[in-house]
């Protein structure tokens, strides 16, 4: 049913999902300080907050099967938001449940880790559902404000200590370029909705200098959050030194945000003034892939080499962003989907052959994996193979890639040199992808390595449902295709008097 966002309560039915989620966490937090010493008591938190995550997806999955819609304003409702909301769920209760287990294993009660998660995850609905620059910048705050303290939670690490350090200082310095590009914005445009600024560009007004600065602040501020090359610098060791759940949780839930608010704005508002804009997401994307993929190779830590992986996959969301057509958004959907699975599967198989104290997460720990746990050595296989885009084994991973290279060359203006560079890159990557695999089916285990530790339940069920949807996806995607179509936002400017449909814009 279409919503009035000009009416209060209509409003409150339209963000009811994001409202639900908040609340609910707000009333967990009251209960994890109840008893933080105990480890049933957190696991029981954790339960909470699991049933949350459900409660939540099913308000979710109610408003988008109801075909539910808005005019334009600063909350968007349409099927990218509950398509991204849905992805971001899943990342949350991946996150949860790989974290119940390992505080089990570490023999640390950390309540409040969940009820941070949740935090996060409102703060990136609540970035999927924003049409305006300062609600991106809300929930920006909220999301990164939560993750920080994420990176650092475990109170016995330095490392962990020295993650939540680096991604604070850098978050908050990118932060001040974000801040002051929608100043910028707004000074050039006189508004920071995106639907107001996108249709002044389609009616023909120049792109002045300060919003070109404003512009340029605005990337820089979102090259940041997605590590796009050069503002990677962080990445590596925030994801080293955070605890492994949480790693996932930011390599997954906050890239899919960071990526569909960055989507929305520069399709939505920034559309009709392609020119201003697309020359820099070409070269970020071309930096991001080159570096991402080389510096991966030298990687010996798994968590490293996912860190390295996880940048040169934002290269790779990132052509999807500079070609800005709806057939690239909907690509975008598709790859965020497989992308999430994939690695949030990597860093289960992380969680489950660590030790206490998080040992065991070099690549040379996954030695003879094979003779071991062979259902586990074939299961981080898949995702080995689904993030390098290998076909059929790759499952879901391999579409996603494909049709990023198909909306890159079929796009208005050909990005044939992206394509090839995409491609190039994915070849490159299968130096360290398949490096975990010959290490794990080729290699013998040493004699004096320690026995790998007992599975937990949670990250079991994770590792499985990962790799059960990624094959399935992949050997029969085309429902997967047809929700991403259905899925990509389309810009104002598409419905002004006289422009394109958006069906010839796919093309």
């Amino acid at each position: 049913m279409p919503y009035d966002l000009s009416i209060p309560g209509q409003l409150a039915a339209a963000f009811s999902p994001d409202l639900i989620l908040m609340g609910g966490a707000m009333v967990l937090l009251l209960v994890a300080v109840w008893r933080t010493e105990s480890t049933a008591h957190d696991r029981f938190v954790g339960a909470l907050s699991l049933l949350l995550c459900a409660i939540t997806a099913a308000a979710v999955i109610l408003m988008a099967v109801h075909g539910a819609s808005a005019t334009p304003g600063m909350i968007a409702v349409d099927r990218f938001r509950w398509t991204v909301d849905l992805i971001i769920l899943l990342a949350t209760a991946i996150a949860i449940g790989l974290s119940m287990d390992d505080n089990r294993r570490e023999g640390l009660a950390l309540g409040e880790g969940y009820v941070l998660v949740l935090f996060a995850a409102s703060g990136m609905m609540l970035l999927a559902a924003a049409r305006d620059l300062m609600l991106v910048f809300l929930g920006i705050e909220i999301m990164s404000i939560a993750v920080y303290v994420l990176a650092g939670l475990n109170r016995r690490s330095a490392r962990a200590a020295e993650a939540s350090l680096k991604y604070f200082l850098l978050g908050a310095f990118a932060t001040g370029f974000l801040l002051y590009g929608i100043a910028l914005v707004y000074g050039a445009t006189g508004s920071t909705n995106f639907g107001t600024i996108g249709r002044m560009f389609y009616d023909g007004a120049p792109v002045s200098p300060m919003l070109l600065v404003g512009i340029g602040l605005l990337i820089v501020g979102f090259g940041f959050k997605v590590a796009a090359v050069p503002f990677h610098m962080w990445t590596p060791d925030v994801y080293d030194g955070a605890p492994t759940p949480f790693t996932a949780f930011m390599a997954t839930g906050v890239k899919t945000a960071a990526f569909a608010s960055l989507l929305r704005l520069w399709i939505d508002a920034f559309g009709a003034s392609r020119s201003a804009w697309t020359g820099v997401f070409w070269w970020l994307a071309v930096a991001t892939m080159i570096v991402g993929n080389l510096v991966a190779l030298q990687q010996k830590s798994l968590k490293r080499m996912l860190a390295y992986s996880s940048i040169a996959h934002a290269g790779y969301l990132l052509v999807a962003v500079a070609v800005g057509s709806l057939a690239s958004a909907s690509a975008l959907v598709l790859y965020m989907v497989a992308y999430t699975l994939a690695t949030a599967g990597a860093f289960a198989v992380v969680v489950a052959v660590s030790h206490p104290g998080e040992r065991g997460q070099r690549v040379s720990d996954l030695e003879g994996l094979w003779q071991a746990r062979p259902w586990l050595a074939v299961a981080m296989a898949v995702f080995m193979l689904s993030l390098l885009g290998f076909p059929i084994v790759g499952g879901l991973g391999f579409w996603a890639k494909w049709y990023v290279l198909l909306a890159a060359v079929s796009a208005a203006t050909p990005q044939t040199a992206l394509a090839v560079i995409l491609v190039l890159t994915s070849v490159v990557s299968a130096g360290y992808y398949l490096g975990v695999i010959v290490a794990m089916f080729m290699k013998p285990r040493a004699a004096d390595a320690p026995a790998l530790p007992a599975m937990a339940g949670l990250t079991q069920a994770v590792i499985v449902m990962a790799v059960a949807v990624l094959l399935y996806f992949g050997v029969m995607p085309g429902m997967m295709v047809r929700w991403s179509r259905d899925a990509a936002p389309a810009p104002a400017y598409l419905s002004a008097p006289g422009a394109p449909s958006p069906t010839a814009a796919i093309r």
